[in-house]
């Protein structure tokens, strides 16, 4: 390394917050594609406004909306629900879709406090066609911020490289070195993300740009994931070592056989310091189909704000088992489940739509 510009973020100190660490601003974008939720994108919306105004009295949410017209429309049904508009702000950047865990900035921070952005290439979960205007994402906030940036890149030899693509969701943290992430979506040679790319090479690329020193691999996602086996609906970190993870008892669920198998392979792995993780066991509701289609519905898709913990629910009877066991993980936050019913229809939640933005702290 010849000067600073090419040194890698791991190499400046930099490293991938826990989502539990101090938030700067949850960053979302304002719903405009009625064929997200076909059938139900009329009470989207509302459902949107009841988030800002929670997160609002936690922190600065900054939404993402394609134009004028939309911005006066999120307005309005923003002011209905009575948001704090001194904790909004908004940004008329076009989007492809709303699902800013995925396609927005993955977010570092060094010792310093100083705060940069990695950006990855997004491809819509290398499935659907329109994703160019997400993709574009990061680079707007890194802009606006006016933060250093990286395109995370593989070497292929000879002087070529390949930009690499990750998603939020595909990954989970603890802020101290480790990352939860699943072979189905980063390995399937079905949806393949990074064709020809290894498992160390994938790692070595979490260990330079994220500041990752181990990565647990888990199997598979929940069943209707249109993601193929994001890590974010199934398990989670809620502190350095402590992990909360979904499980199916019931053996004739589809969803039984690779809970199970997540499971125990967080039981056979270990901390760095050779010990063993703290595992929470998380219901599942019941299997929630519409129009014949199984959705990924999941309490593991919570959002981790600064003062509160959204968790999504679904008029079922494990709601309260799923926000009390997360009560007693976050007792210094406010649990709140968010009614995601009709929400689930768009095959994503309340971690889906968000992006946290770190504080600029010094640790």
């Amino acid at each position: 390394m010849n000067s600073k510009e090419q040194m890698k973020p791991k190499h400046l100190g930099y490293r991938m917050p826990a989502e539990w660490e101090p938030h700067e601003a949850t960053w979302i974008a304002w719903p405009h594609n009625a064929e997200d939720w076909p059938g139900k994108f009329q009470t989207i919306p509302w459902v949107y406004a009841e988030i800002v105004r929670l997160l609002a009295t936690s922190e600065r949410v900054e939404i993402l909306v394609i134009d004028r017209a939309a911005e006066d429309k999120a307005k309005k049904i923003l002011r209905r629900n009575e948001v704090d508009f001194s904790r909004v702000r908004f940004h008329r950047w076009p989007t492809n879709r709303v699902w800013t865990r995925d396609s927005g900035p993955i977010f570092v921070r060094n010792a310093q406090g100083e705060v940069a952005i990695t950006d990855w290439r997004f491809t819509a979960w290398a499935k659907y066609e329109d994703w160019k205007y997400d993709d574009q994402l990061p680079a707007r906030v890194a802009k606006k911020l006016d933060l250093r940036a990286w395109q995370p890149t593989i070497n292929l030899g000879k002087g070529s490289g390949r930009r690499l693509v990750l998603e939020g969701g595909s990954i989970d943290v603890n802020g101290a070195g480790t990352m939860l992430t699943t072979e189905e979506c980063l390995l399937s040679e079905v949806q393949q993300r990074n064709p020809g790319i290894s498992r160390e090479q994938l790692e070595q690329a979490f260990h330079e740009y994220l500041g990752v020193e181990q990565v647990i691999w888990l199997g598979r996602g929940t069943a209707g994931d249109d993601t193929h086996g994001h890590v974010d609906d199934i398990t989670r970190f809620v502190a350095q070592e402590t992990i909360v993870t979904a499980v199916e008892p019931d053996e004739n669920d589809e969803n039984h056989a690779p809970l199970v198998e997540n499971l125990t392979r967080l039981k056979n792995s270990r901390t760095p310091n050779g010990r063993q993780w703290t595992i929470v066991e998380l219901p599942m509701p019941r299997a929630l189909v519409f129009e014949g289609r199984r959705l990924p519905a999941s309490y593991a898709n919570f959002y981790i704000a600064n003062s509160c913990v959204l968790v999504p629910t679904f008029n079922d009877k494990n709601d309260r088992r799923a926000l009390d066991i997360l009560a007693e993980l976050f007792p210094t936050r406010d649990v709140i489940g968010v009614h995601c019913v009709d929400f689930i229809w768009g095959l994503g939640a309340l971690h889906c739509m968000t992006q946290q933005q770190p504080a600029a702290i010094s640790s």
